[in-house]
């Protein structure tokens, strides 16, 4: 089993599970590691470290082998976000492409679709996006106002969004749009664009706070024309199909959130018992080792909550208010725990350098995309 600073046994895990792990962490070590400081200078992630991914298995593990996948679970999609968040590297847009793009295709797709797009995923050769947000509606996308409007056999999309994650790398869009833009909500559709089709512009890298590598870009779309074959799902029930997928993107977030919780938990632990103090080590101090019995009991009932409602999304039984509740109670308790971890390194924590460094500025977009706390709150609200 995954160790932990935690002190109880995981049982969520069966033993395929721990075996992927396996080859998971080695495939990070080697492939990804090594590489972060080019890909935080380039703003992305490689193509050829994408091609190795699908090569051995890191992409798209929950699809039916028929689609190029391995005909995994959930499980097998947590233990890579797990590893990920673990090892402190930082961009790949794997499990976005993998556990939160791919999953519409497989579920509302056509076969034809399904057969033209997935094997790609699967392989890498084909990386995905998803295009929500615009630059007047983030959270609220009931307000978005791209649009495509049907001509004949075809849609004609015009508008732009932004903060598209593997927006610079990506091949096909899964693009959110209007296309009976008086009826608002209920005139939302999910549309398939590729990134060749004219009209089509990627715009520039944007400069984030944090996660240089982590691929986010501008996109535009200028009377773009696509096969009305290309809508997916049903006309107009974009909308219903996000907020049944966004549960799991949600779950995603907090799953990471849990285990970049514990890492930095031990990286902590194993610092203030090195760092010498007033001719003692760090954790000699009352006060050292109070904080950090403190954010250990509250990793752990982070980590109680993640593997609970893991064991339910495996059997597909999480409910979207149960996802936001994750997502909230997650987040927000990383950001605390890494700020107060942080002042235990006093300079030093300031500096990039250093992994608790690094994890406090990354964490804290973790309270804004896939929804924010606040929006977290009104969906949990609702059913009180």
């Amino acid at each position: 089993m995954s160790e932990s600073v935690l002190s109880f046994p995981r049982t969520v895990y069966r033993e395929d599970h721990e075996a992927y792990r396996d080859m998971v962490r080695k495939f990070i070590a080697r492939e990804c590691a090594p590489l972060q400081s080019q890909w935080d200078k380039a703003g992305r992630v490689d193509r050829e470290t994408w091609l190795k991914a699908g090569r051995e298995g890191m992409l798209c593990t929950s699809l039916p082998e028929e689609w190029g996948g391995a005909g995994g679970d959930f499980g097998h999609c947590a233990v890579l976000i797990e590893e990920i968040a673990r090892s402190g590297i930082s961009g790949p847009g794997f499990y976005l492409h993998s556990d939160i793009i791919a999953p519409y295709i497989n579920r509302l797709g056509t076969e034809a679709q399904k057969r033209q797009w997935l094997p790609k995923c699967a392989s890498g050769e084909t990386i995905l996006a998803i295009a929500m947000s615009e630059p007047g509606a983030g959270s609220d996308l009931k307000a978005i106002r791209t649009t495509a409007i049907r001509e004949g056999d075809e849609y004609v999309i015009n508008g732009s969004k932004t903060f598209i994650s593997n927006g610079l790398n990506c091949d096909l869009v899964v693009l959110v749009a209007k296309t009976q833009p008086e009826l608002g909500a209920k005139g939302t559709s999910l549309i398939l664009v590729e990134a060749d089709r004219a009209g089509f512009r990627k715009g520039r890298k944007l400069e984030k706070m944090c996660q240089e590598a982590a691929d986010t870009a501008e996109l535009f779309f200028e009377n773009v024309r696509v096969p009305v074959s290309n809508l997916l799902g049903e006309e107009g029930k974009g909308f219903g199909y996000l907020m049944t997928e966004l549960a799991q993107e949600r779950f995603i977030i907090a799953v990471g959130a849990a285990t970049k919780l514990e890492a930095m938990l031990e990286e902590t632990i194993r610092y203030t018992k090195e760092r010498m103090v007033f001719g003692k080590p760090l954790f000699d101090f009352q006060n050292t080792r109070f904080k950090l019995a403190e954010i250990k009991a509250r990793a752990t009932a982070v980590r109680m909550m993640v593997d609970q409602y893991l064991a339910e999304h495996m059997r597909r039984k999480l409910t979207v208010d149960e996802a936001a509740i994750a997502k909230l109670y997650c987040t927000e308790e990383l950001g605390k725990c890494l700020d107060e971890m942080l002042q235990l390194y006093g300079g030093y924590g300031y500096m990039m350098e250093y992994p608790i460094c690094r994890a406090y500025v990354d964490a804290r977009v973790n309270r804004i995309y896939g929804g924010t706390s606040e929006v977290m709150k009104e969906l949990i609200s609702r059913n009180l």
